[in-house]
Parts: C-alpha cells; sequence; structure tokens
C-alpha cells in the first residue's frame, strides 16, 4: 500500500532549479536526473574501493564507501516512501553524501585534516560539495554536475543547519558557493534529506556489526546483553534454536534494520503531528528535525556505538591499519608539496600559479580523490626502489 503524498514532501516539479539554467530532461525528474549525475560520475566509481571499516583490498565481503552508499540509498528511499515523501530525492542525497571520503576511511581524514590545518583545513562533507560543484568535469558549460538547489542543500545540510561551520576555515568553498547561489544554510533541510541522514545512521550501525563478526572481532553470543541488538539476538535464538550462526547473525541484522526503521516512521509522524507542518518550508523553519530517532532508540544506539568503539574501531588490528594508512597519506602529501612536479601532468599544472594554500588544496583534492588500492600503489611508485626492477 502506497501511503498519501505528504503535505511537506518535495515536489521535483516546484524545484527551485540549478544554478546554471539547462533544458528539462523529457523522460525523468529534476531529482531523477540528479540521481543518475551521481551514478556516473568518477567519484561514485571510486567509492567501490574506499575504506568504510576495513581497508577494501581486506576482504570481498566487507563493506566498502559504494556499497554502504547503496545501502544508505535503498533505506533513505524506503523512509521516504513510506512517510509520503520525494523518494528520488532521498535516495539522490544519500548516494552523494560520501563522494568527498577520502582513501582510507576516517583514518585518511583525519590525516588529511592535519596535513591541511596551516592552509585551510580539510572536511569530508565539504569535500563532496566540491566534488558536486567544482572537481567533477564531464560537461561542457560547468564544472561540478550542476545538480538542483534541492540536492545541493541536502549535501550540505542533511544533518542540520551549519551556519555556525561558516567561520571554519574548511567550510571557506561552502561560504563562497552560498553568496553566488543561496542554500538557506542557516535551515534544517528538507524531510528526504533527513531521510538520508537517518538512513546512513541504520546502515552503518547494521553494517558494522555484521562486519565486525565475520572479521571475528567479537561473537553473537558477546552481543546479547547489548541494548537493541541484545534482545533481537535471543529473539532469533528463541524462533530458530538450531539455525547456522551465519544465518543468526543476518537474520538478527535485519530485525534490527525494521525496529530502527520502525521507530524513524513512528517518531516523524509523532513529531509531524505535534509540529502541525504542512508544507517543505514548514520542515525547513523548524527549530528540531522532523525525521528523527525516538530518545529510547538514541539511548540504545549510544550504548551499541560504545560497544563497537571498543571492540571494532579501536582494534588493535584496525588500529595498526589506521597507523600505516595515515603514514601513506602524510608522506605522499608532504612529498608533493615539496616537489609538485612529481604531480601527474594535470594535477601539476592545476598546482601552478597559486600560492601555497592554493597548492595544498590541488595536492589535498589529488589525494582524497585515491582509492585504498590507488593511495597504496603510489606510495610505493614515489617510496620504495623495487618498482625500478
Amino acid at each position: 500500500m502506497i501511503p498519501t503524498r505528504a503535505a511537506y514532501a518535495e515536489d521535483a516539479a516546484t524545484s527551485l532549479g540549478r544554478k546554471v539554467q539547462e533544458a528539462e530532461s523529457r523522460t525523468r525528474t529534476a531529482f531523477a536526473r540528479d540521481r543518475d549525475r551521481i551514478i556516473h560520475c568518477t567519484a561514485f566509481r571510486r567509492l567501490k574501493e574506499k575504506t568504510q571499516v576495513f581497508v577494501a583490498h581486506e576482504g570481498d565481503h566487507f563493506r566498502t564507501r559504494l556499497t554502504h552508499s547503496l545501502e544508505v540509498a535503498q533505506v533513505a528511499r524506503s523512509l521516504a516512501t513510506a512517510l509520503g515523501l520525494e523518494p528520488d530525492l532521498a535516495e539522490t542525497i544519500a548516494l552523494a553524501h560520501d563522494l568527498g571520503h577520502p582513501p582510507f576511511g576516517h583514518a585518511g581524514e583525519d590525516e588529511l585534516q592535519i596535513q591541511m590545518e596551516p592552509y585551510g583545513g580539510f572536511d569530508h562533507n565539504v569535500q563532496t560539495f566540491r566534488v558536486v560543484t567544482r572537481l567533477e568535469r564531464r560537461y561542457p558549460r560547468f564544472d561540478g554536475l550542476n545538480l538542483t538547489w534541492e540536492t545541493l542543500e541536502g549535501v550540505i545540510k542533511h544533518n542540520g543547519p551549519v551556519t555556525e561551520k561558516l567561520s571554519n576555515p574548511s567550510w571557506a568553498a561552502i561560504s563562497e558557493f552560498d553568496a553566488e547561489y543561496d542554500l538557506g544554510l542557516g535551515t534544517w533541510a528538507s524531510a528526504e534529506a533527513q531521510c538520508a541522514a537517518l538512513a546512513d545512521d541504520i546502515a552503518y550501525n547494521n553494517h558494522d556489526v555484521d562486519d565486525g563478526v565475520q572479521a571475528g572481532l567479537f561473537h553473537l553470543k558477546e552481543l546479547l546483553d547489548v541494548p537493541l541488538i541484545g534482545p533481537i539476538l535471543h529473539g532469533v535464538y528463541k524462533d530458530y534454536p538450531n539455525l547456522d550462526p551465519s544465518i543468526v547473525r543476518l537474520e538478527a541484522v535485519r530485525r534490527m534494520i525494521g525496529a530502527m526503521v520502525d521507530d524513524v516512521l513512528a517518531e516523524t509522524n509523532r513529531r509531524a503531528a505535534a509540529s502541525k507542518v504542512a508544507s517543505a518550508e514548514d520542515v525547513r523553519n523548524l527549530d528540531h528535525a522532523l525525521v528523527a530517532f525516538s530518545r529510547d532508540m538514541l539511548e540504545d544506539l549510544g550504548r551499541l556505538r560504545e560497544f563497537l568503539m571498543s571492540r571494532m574501531y579501536r582494534y588493535w588490528k584496525v588500529n595498526r591499519t589506521r597507523s600505516q594508512a595515515r603514514r601513506i597519506l602524510a608522506e605522499m602529501f608532504q612529498l608533493f608539496m615539496a616537489e609538485p612536479d612529481v604531480l601527474p601532468t594535470e594535477w601539476f599544472a592545476r598546482s601552478q600559479n597559486r600560492d601555497e594554500a592554493g597548492r595544498a588544496r590541488v595536492v589535498c583534492d589529488y589525494i582524497a580523490g585515491m582509492t585504498d588500492r590507488f593511495a597504496i600503489e603510489e606510495h610505493r611508485r614515489l617510496f620504495h626502489l623495487d618498482v625500478w626492477n
């Protein structure tokens, strides 16, 4: 049963359009066209070998940024559909949300923040925005993907208003773009963008449990006393006492996704009724998120993340990989800054006739666009003499 369209849903037919005007597609809505541009862009393809938690070459079945983005998009679309929102917009923002992540996950982001600190800093959300508005070069009339206003708004403020971040040097690119094309940075984004943000939480909490068990970092039985997942596991064991452990894991994750989605739907409908939102602009002008988890769910997720932090994200083997990854990026960054003529021709050309901060941004863009595998190989080519043999 398809729910009634919500009064506060976005409508592609009344989109605020694109920064560079284009003729409308004859076969797709504006938001569907945005989705297709993201799927076809180079940065999206590179996500297939960018770390989620485990470096991409460590196993064929662990999530990468690409598979994570696809899972987020699926959950975002399901949430939006169930709430009577515009599913194409929610899916589009979800597909785009990690385009700016550098290689090696958060370790790579942390290292680029350190290296870029004297030159304006680094933020993966800002980098995502720069990818879709500047760095992708595919069209004759403009740089970037020339996405709709609603998609750009969702990309940069799906987690809420961002005006307090604009004084941060790493957000200078957002301030500059906003001065030319007002994105309403002081308000909340659309309900569809908020669906994408919650879908990210739902996806990574569940697939990190799945990947952590598969990697042998912890066992299912150790989760029995952890809120949210523990009661679900007890239920699976009760329903299927002789079930293969691998299927127990998958069934528990499936049920946990369902529980989190149901919680978001109930809490969002409660907030919509209490706030009496009647339009998309009403959603933007609220002083709180409309699409949200309940307080009880947030508490349970906090306890689950504490478990994952101690048993997975800070596990010594993961820490060792993080350490190696940070050294790779630091050494490449410092070499490219000292000897920009070892950059590939296109990137060397971009680095010319710039001050030091401008050159650092070009180096950062080059490194941030790398996949894990390419970064490892590029570092080897630059620092290991065995490539001469």
